[in-house]
């Protein structure tokens, strides 16, 4: 599945070498990094990037839809698939995960009642993933 970062000329979208490395160290991830754990990668290769930098990037992606940003317990994570999906967040590791469970754009319509007006739903099921659970990690 192809990461939604658009690279053309949009209003208001100012495309600099620091936003081309982070949207470059983005493309194809699948494992929700953290903004530490992006500004790290790109430090191994030899980026010049400071981690407010890499926050203030991150965040503007968020707010423009080109990422999301995901909350939770612990740092909040970047998915560079903004397609409705998914989520399993684990309680050891804190790392999270995309599930293949069909999204249900059914519950986009469900009635909440009187004055509601539901535009979307996320999803995070929460646990101890498969690596946790081999080195013994079912606490929580």
């Amino acid at each position: 599945m192809q990461m939604m970062i658009m690279r053309k000329k949009e209003p208001n979208w100012r495309w600099t070498r620091q936003r081309r490395l982070i949207v470059a160290a983005l493309q194809g991830r699948t494992d929700h990094p953290t903004a530490e754990e992006l500004y790290q990668s790109l430090r191994q290769q030899g980026a010049d990037v400071s981690l407010a930098t890499v926050y203030r990037n991150l965040r503007a992606l968020a707010r423009e839809g080109k990422v999301r940003e995901l909350h939770g317990d612990g740092p909040d994570r970047f998915d560079p698939f903004t397609h409705p999906h998914y989520h399993f967040r684990c309680q050891v590791c804190g790392r999270v995960f995309d599930v293949k469970t069909p999204y249900r754009e059914e519950l986009d319509r469900v009635d909440l009642g009187p004055g509601f007006s539901v535009h979307g739903h996320e999803l995070t099921w929460v646990g101890i993933c498969p690596e946790c659970r081999r080195k013994g990690g079912e606490g929580g």
